[in-house]
């Protein structure tokens, strides 16, 4: 379990130190901006939609690793998705860290790739704000939500 915790860590580290498709995105079809009033987390999401798939995806922020982390992974985990695929990694991710029962927890991270990493999460109930504050807001960008997200 130490060796899974160690790369776990090593994977989120990676990505708060070298964040991948940060920065914004001009002419971006798609934006919403997250906010945890909270720990101070902020993110902005940028999204370029052609043919029904997201081309490019941006993000902005500032915040904790697991926010940082999360937001870099999701851009990475989107790219090239329809809408309904995005919804429904959404539903997975959120479930995954949400779910009471670690088996369905488990189960709704299995196919999501470095995903899962965030598994752990669900132990600390304050953090998984954190790591879902950037696909509530990703999903906002989609709904074209003209108010920030807010965790609070």
């Amino acid at each position: 379990m130490s060796e899974l915790r160690d790369l776990y860590q090593e994977v989120i580290l990676d990505h708060v130190k070298r964040p991948r498709n940060s920065g914004a995105l001009a002419g971006a079809s798609h934006r919403a901006d997250g906010d945890n009033p909270l720990c101070g987390d902020k993110v902005t999401i940028f999204l370029s939609i052609e043919d029904g798939r997201i081309a490019d995806v941006r993000f902005q922020g500032r915040g904790c690793a697991i926010s940082l982390a999360s937001a870099s992974l999701m851009t990475e985990a989107i790219k090239d998705k329809t809408e309904a695929e995005v919804r429904a990694m959404f539903e997975r991710f959120h479930t995954g860290l949400t779910a009471r029962d670690e088996e369905d927890a488990a189960n709704a991270l299995a196919d999501l790739d470095k995903l899962a990493v965030f598994g752990g999460v669900r132990e600390f109930p304050v953090r998984v704000k954190c790591a879902t504050l950037p696909w509530h807001t990703l999903v906002a960008a989609l709904d074209r939500a003209t108010q920030p997200v807010k965790t609070e």
